[in-house]
């Protein structure tokens, strides 16, 4: 779902074209939170926090039908870039494993994610032209059909030291929370959270360290109260390494 329909505007792209400088193309997908209590940070460039990047009247309330939403999902492209399944194409086509993962996100986060594209609150080349080509009661059917697969997971591999300690603990001396607060244990999100509580483990490393380094120089700003700005502000690329290997890892 991140390369264009070539009926509508151009030949069809290969995935790795369409992901070129990608930030989460499906992604829709998510990056590591912080507590929802943190204090937003001021907007690059600005004295003023960014506003709060909210889902429009639109897509308030859709409910999705899955069914419905697996031929959409083909019929629009998503596929080529994240999968049949929503588990991405890994390291095959180009894509170097940063293509994110949609399978068993929240259906309020994806369709959170698809609105932001549409109003310009995430940016994204081909995402923004992507979802602003797609109805409202489309983009609820696709959302609801990768939030029903099985949900992604890791190869046990990524028991990074220092990405478990801020995933667990964070950091109180810098005012970084435990990303764990707000994801859940093993970064399965919690439950009934929706939009605010996106699973991270077993996500593409790639693209997790992408979004958060995104986050950090103000390149991404879609949550709200700008808290995953002022909670990722402070790591290092080091850390932000070690946290991206960690939460990919998660089974």
């Amino acid at each position: 779902m991140t390369d264009s329909r070539g009926a509508k505007w151009a030949p069809r792209w290969r995935p790795a074209m369409a992901m070129v400088g990608v930030v989460l193309a499906g992604c829709l997908l998510a990056a590591p939170a912080g507590a929802q209590s943190a204090k937003p940070p001021a907007a690059r460039g600005q004295g003023k926090a960014p506003a709060a990047a909210v889902v429009s009247a639109q897509v308030q309330g859709l409910r999705g039908d899955p069914v419905r939403g697996l031929k959409k999902s083909d019929d629009e492209r998503c596929q080529e870039c994240h999968g049949a399944d929503g588990n991405g194409l890994g390291h095959s086509e180009g894509s170097e494993g940063r293509l994110p993962k949609l399978a068993g996100q929240p259906v309020e986060y994806l369709l959170k994610q698809l609105d932001n594209f549409r109003s310009g609150a995430r940016k994204h080349d081909v995402m923004s032209m992507m979802a602003r080509t797609v109805t409202p009661a489309d983009l609820a059917d696709i959302a609801a059909y990768f939030a029903s697969q099985p949900p992604m997971k890791g190869d046990g591999s990524g028991d990074n030291p220092v990405g478990r300690g801020l995933y667990e603990r964070g950091d109180a001396g810098r005012g970084i929370a435990a990303c764990i607060t707000c994801h859940g244990p093993g970064g399965k999100g919690l439950a009934g959270a929706g939009a605010e509580s996106p699973r991270l483990g077993g996500q593409e490393w790639r693209y997790l360290e992408k979004q958060l380094l995104d986050w950090r120089s103000g390149d991404r700003s879609n949550s709200r109260d700008g808290v995953m700005n002022s909670q990722i502000r402070p790591l290092s690329d080091e850390e932000i390494r070690a946290l991206s290997s960690y939460l990919s890892g998660l089974p």
